[in-house]
């Protein structure tokens, strides 16, 4: 049996249009992007004020309906906000509206997400690049307002900033916790990914100066996100448990190899 790697289809919002060589429209590996960045941005459009808002938030892609669905499956997008929030505000009083002919439900908003696996530095200032691994996601948002899905998106927010987090905190959580927590379902309709990676590259001309190249470094500084060693709070009475050790290890470990292999060349994309 053949596999499938399911893509958003291309359409006038989410076409990588410059370095389209660049460009990936599959499932896995944008909501690989978006489930890795502890921050999205997501950006919406209020009547108060005549400028777009952009805010930084903490957010992972999922399905309540199917919970079992992998990365590569088609997902919504879980966002964490304080209840009475503007953009939770705005989102309560949206209505339909007319999207390509027909009516659609929620509020519009827009999530980036993005990593920087490196800098790279060449002879010209004209080509100094990044290395880096970005995403931008188009979808309607909605409050959740069933308690099961509610419950089932603070443990997957929850465990996405450690993983096997929710079980060891005190459950449950209380109703006027619950109460003020607000969580938005963002419905995508489309999204794309940009990925870059590779070494310095020049061109003839600037290559081919003899003095340039003797005094000019050129190469790919890696970057990337590290965790340092625990540190216990004031009251804290047990020792640093085996699953936070053991994420600490693994995000390092792989945030380290992925600037790395970065830095070697261009990354397929899935």
């Amino acid at each position: 049996m053949g596999t499938y790697n399911l893509e958003y289809p291309k359409d006038a919002t989410n076409t990588v249009k410059r370095y389209n060589a660049h460009a990936a429209y599959a499932l896995e590996t944008i909501h690989q992007i978006v489930n890795t960045c502890q921050i999205l941005h997501v950006s919406f459009s209020t009547s108060s004020q005549p400028f777009p808002v952009i805010l930084p938030m903490i957010g992972q892609m999922g399905s309540f309906d199917r919970p079992s669905a992998d990365v590569g499956d088609p997902l919504e997008l879980y966002l964490h906000g304080y209840v009475s929030s503007r953009m939770m505000n705005t989102c309560k009083n949206s209505g339909n509206g007319e999207v390509d002919g027909g009516e659609q439900e929620g509020m519009p908003v827009c999530i980036s997400a993005s990593h920087i696996d490196g800098l790279v530095l060449t002879l010209a200032s004209y080509s100094h690049n990044y290395n880096y691994r970005s995403t931008v996601l188009f979808g309607y948002a909605t409050h959740v307002k069933d308690d099961a899905e509610k419950l089932y998106a603070m443990e997957l927010i929850t465990n996405s900033v450690v993983p096997d987090r929710w079980r060891h905190t005190r459950l449950p959580p209380t109703k006027a916790e619950i109460q003020s927590t607000g969580i938005l379902k963002v419905r995508i309709t489309s999204g794309s990914a940009k990925i870059s990676a590779g070494q310095a590259h020049d061109d003839k001309t600037d290559m081919g100066n003899e003095a340039m190249l003797d005094y000019t470094w050129t190469g790919v500084l890696p970057i990337h996100q590290t965790i340092g060693e625990p540190i216990p709070s004031p009251y804290n009475r047990v020792s640093v448990p085996s699953y936070v050790a053991e994420f600490v290890g693994d995000f390092n470990r792989d945030n380290t190899q992925l600037s790395l292999d970065a830095s070697e060349g261009p990354r397929r994309a899935l």
